[in-house]
C-alpha cells in the first residue's frame, strides 16, 4: 500500500508538472502547419512517462531520454523557420527529467516545474530586461561578484591564521562579499523605485559601505541643491539603519553565540533609527529632482578597501588585547570605529567569539565604536554640509546613538 500511494503521489506530481509547462508552449505554439511540434498533451505525456521509465526500470529511463532527444532532432531538422530556437525542445527533455525527478523527490520537481514554466511565460521580460534595461557595468559587477563568491572565496582558508590571532581569512573575505550583496540589493530597489524613494534607498545602499562618506556626499549634495535638503537629511540618517542591520548580520556570521547578549544594544539600536528615518521622511516633503541610478550596482575599491581595514583593525586590536588587556581592546575599537564602525564591529566580535574577551567588554567595546563613528559623522555633517545640514542631521545621529546606549544604561539583559 505505501508503494502504490507513493507512486500514485510521484505520477500526480510528474503529471502536474508536465501540464504546467505545457500550458505555456501550448499557447505559443500557434495553429496551421508551422505550429510548433509540442503542446500541452506532448509535455504532460512526455512528464509522465519520465516517472512511469524511473518506477518500472532504469534503462528504460534512458531510453526515454534518447527518444525524447531524437524527437527534438526530428523536430530541429524539419523547422524551416527564420528563427527556429531550441526552447521547445529543451524544454521538453528538462520535463521528462523533472517526471524522473518525481519519483524520489516530488518537491524538488514540483518546485522547478514552476521555475521553468515561469522562465517560459516571462521570456519578453527576461529578453528585455537584459537588452534594455540591465547596463554593460552593473553586468561587470554581476560577475564580479560572482567570481569572489564562487571562484575566490572557496579558494581561501576556512580556519584561523596563528598570524592573525584566530582570525579567519574566508569569514573576512565573506562579510566583503556580503557588504557588495546587499549594497547591490539596494541599487536594484533604487532603480525600481525611482526618485521619490531614491535618496533613501541610496543612503541605505551606501551606508552598507560607509556610513561617514554617506553623511558626507549628503551634506555636500543638500548644499548644491538646496530643494533636496530634507531629502539628503533622510539619506544620510537612512544610512545608519544598514548599519544596524549589518551588525546584526556580523554578529550571526562571525560570533552567533554573542547574539544573546547583544540583541538588546541591536533591536533598541535599530528600531530607534528607523524611527529617526521615519520622522525624517514624513518631514522632508518632495525631493525636488531625480536621482541618478545609473551608476554601478557596488563598488569594488570600497569594498575592498573595508576587507583592508577589517584586517588591519582586526588584527591590531587583537595583538593589543594579547598584549595590553581588554582595555586595549576598547581603545582599539574607538580608533577603529572613528574611521568604519563595521570593521570595528567586525573585529570585536572576532575575538568574542575567540574567547579573547567577555560578551560585557564586547559589548562595551562596540557602543563605544558607535559613539566614535556618530563623532565621525557630526564632523562630517558639519564639514560637508551647511550649518542647517549638520544641526538636522545631527540631532538625528545622537538620538539614534541614546537608543543604542539605553539598554545597557538601563540594565536590560544585565
Amino acid at each position: 500500500m505505501a508503494f502504490e500511494l507513493e507512486s500514485t503521489r510521484a505520477l500526480a506530481v510528474a503529471l502536474g508538472c508536465g501540464l504546467l509547462i505545457g500550458i505555456d508552449r501550448e499557447r505559443r505554439k500557434g495553429t496551421g502547419p508551422g505550429r510548433g511540434y509540442a503542446g500541452l498533451r506532448s509535455f504532460a505525456l512526455t512528464a509522465l512517462g519520465g516517472a512511469l521509465a524511473q518506477l518500472s526500470a532504469g534503462a528504460l529511463v534512458a531510453a526515454g531520454a534518447l527518444l525524447v532527444v531524437a524527437l527534438s532532432v526530428v523536430a530541429c531538422w524539419r523547422d524551416r523557420s527564420d528563427d527556429p530556437g531550441i526552447t521547445t525542445e529543451l524544454a521538453l527533455f528538462v520535463t521528462y527529467l523533472l517526471g524522473v525527478t518525481a519519483v524520489s523527490h516530488p518537491e524538488v520537481a514540483a518546485g522547478s516545474a514552476v521555475v521553468v514554466a515561469a522562465m517560459l511565460h516571462l521570456r519578453s521580460h527576461m529578453h528585455h530586461f537584459v537588452r534594455d534595461c540591465l547596463k554593460d557595468h552593473e553586468l561587470r559587477d554581476g560577475l564580479v561578484l560572482g567570481a569572489a563568491a564562487l571562484v575566490l572565496l572557496p579558494l581561501l582558508p576556512d580556519g584561523r591564521t596563528a598570524w592573525l590571532l584566530g582570525i579567519n581569512p574566508h569569514r573576512l573575505l565573506g562579510l566583503a562579499i556580503l557588504i557588495m550583496t546587499i549594497q547591490a540589493a539596494a541599487h536594484v530597489a533604487l532603480r525600481i523605485a525611482g526618485a521619490r524613494l531614491g535618496m533613501a534607498l541610496s543612503g541605505l545602499a551606501s551606508g552598507v559601505v560607509s556610513s561617514v562618506a554617506t553623511t558626507a556626499a549628503m551634506g555636500a549634495r543638500a548644499k548644491g541643491d538646496p530643494r533636496l535638503f530634507g531629502a539628503c537629511v533622510s539619506g544620510a540618517l537612512m544610512s545608519n539603519v544598514a548599519t544596524f542591520f549589518l551588525l546584526l548580520l556580523v554578529t550571526l556570521t562571525v560570533a552567533p553565540g554573542q547574539i544573546g547578549v547583544l540583541a538588546p544594544l541591536i533591536g533598541a539600536g535599530g528600531v530607534g533609527t528607523m524611527l529617526v528615518a521615519a520622522i525624517s521622511m514624513t518631514l522632508q516633503g518632495k525631493a525636488g529632482s531625480s536621482v541618478d541610478a545609473s551608476g554601478h550596482a557596488f563598488s569594488l575599491r570600497q569594498a575592498c578597501g573595508f576587507a583592508v581595514i577589517l584586517s588591519a583593525a582586526s588584527v591590531g586590536m587583537a595583538y593589543a588585547n594579547a598584549w595590553l588587556g581588554s582595555q586595549a581592546a576598547w581603545a582599539g575599537a574607538v580608533l577603529a570605529g572613528l574611521l568604519d564602525f563595521h570593521a570595528a564591529a567586525a573585529s570585536v566580535l572576532s575575538l568574542a567569539a575567540a574567547g579573547t574577551v567577555g560578551a560585557r567588554d564586547a559589548e562595551l567595546a562596540l557602543l563605544l565604536a558607535l559613539s566614535a563613528n556618530t563623532l565621525s559623522k557630526l564632523v562630517a555633517a558639519f564639514a560637508a554640509g551647511s550649518f542647517a545640514y549638520g544641526i538636522r542631521t545631527g540631532l538625528g545621529l545622537l538620538a539614534i546613538l541614546l537608543a543604542a546606549w539605553l539598554p545597557l544604561l538601563l540594565g536590560v539583559g544585565h
